[in-house]
């Protein structure tokens, strides 16, 4: 008759148990060593930022520093600076949370419309009105009106396609898209009917540029992205979620729709001031958040959105301090990084090879 025995299970060295838990990191980031790194490139990138901002402000200036000029043409470089951070910040957010909603790395923002419809609104002005009522029309008032229209139009865009019962996100982009050639069609078509001389007024307001800022859209801009990008990192967590998938992300307890929708609302507030105050900038925030996502080595929005930032800054003042100070070719700014942005989009498009 077999006996069996019942041996007492051999644990584990002590070497291999710390290593199994060490392994085991709750962390939003691999390893102590790769959330070191975050950080000390997010100060870097900071640190670079700054002093570009430094050099934008003080470097060959044509005023010295004892005149009582000097502080006006700061001021008027602080404005400058300013325009570079709310863009950086609205373009760099705006595009992570799009990814995250969409579930997709290559898309951006623009496919939405903002682009077009910004482009669509400057050349009916100049065709329908002139070139007088396109320099006229400036202020807090056609500030806002371009806003709203940006508004209007993604939220009907939203409305529409995301509150029925077959809503579907890759719904909503192809009719964003589909609407966006529409309206670069009717705009490129009224261009080819203008005079060459009002063709190149409506053309330095096509290419996204700080110098298209006024200082007088700030008290309302400041307030609404500084509130809009709270709101938007408070939902880091929620963004975490949704970036599984609508089933994982249901299955969690989150209402898939309706966050989406929230983050939507909030993206097209960014896109909207961004582009109605310095114009289109198509590949900015994607060059941005491709960066950022190989930067960070973290797929938590708490850490991605601060290091998209920090390199959208970095990448605008040190692209500006250059053209204007090194090579004396500050119009071709906007040029240089959308170049760059396609060519990103281009490779990280023949990588995936889909979209």
């Amino acid at each position: 008759m077999s006996t069996v025995i019942h041996r007492k299970p051999k644990p584990y060295p002590r070497e291999q148990m710390t290593a199994h838990t060490s392994d085991r990191n709750a962390s939003a980031f691999p390893s102590k060593r790769h959330a070191r790194r975050y950080w000390t490139l997010l100060c870097l990138f900071l640190s670079g930022g700054l002093l570009c901002s430094l050099g934008l402000l003080l470097y060959n200036n044509p005023v010295p520093v004892q005149s009582p000029s000097f502080w006006p043409v700061v001021e008027r470089r602080i404005t400058a600076i300013m325009t570079m951070a709310i863009a950086a910040l609205c373009q760099s957010l705006a595009t992570v949370a799009f990814h995250s909603v969409t579930n997709n790395r290559i898309i951006t923002p623009s496919l939405l419309g903002f682009d077009a419809l910004y482009s669509t609104i400057q050349t009916s002005m100049i065709f329908f009105f002139g070139a007088g009522a396109l320099i006229g029309f400036s202020g807090t008032g056609a500030f806002l009106t371009q806003v709203g229209l940006m508004l209007v139009m993604s939220l009907l865009l939203y409305g529409w396609l995301l509150s029925g019962k077959y809503a579907d996100i890759q719904l909503m982009l192809l009719i964003g898209i589909i609407l966006g050639t529409g309206l670069n069609s009717l705009a490129s078509f009224m261009r080819r009917m203008l005079d060459p001389s009002e063709f190149d007024i409506l053309q330095a307001r096509l290419f996204g540029s700080v110098t298209n800022a006024d200082a007088a859209y700030f008290p309302i801009v400041i307030p609404v992205v500084l509130i809009v990008s709270v709101l938007l990192f408070l939902s880091a967590n929620r963004l975490n979620v949704i970036a599984l998938g609508k089933d994982v992300a249901t299955s969690f307890g989150v209402n898939h729709r309706r966050s989406v929708l929230y983050v939507l609302i909030l993206i097209s507030l960014l896109m909207s001031m961004s582009t109605a105050l310095i114009g289109p900038l198509t590949f900015f925030g994607f060059l941005v958040a491709t960066l950022s996502y190989q930067v960070a080595s973290t797929y938590d929005h708490k850490y991605v959105l601060p290091m998209a930032f920090s390199i959208g800054f970095l990448v605008l003042t040190s692209a500006y301090f250059f053209m204007y100070h090194i090579f004396n070719a500050p119009s071709v700014v906007s040029v240089i990084i959308e170049l760059f942005g396609g060519l990103i989009f281009l490779t990280v498009l023949l990588r995936k090879r889909s979209l």
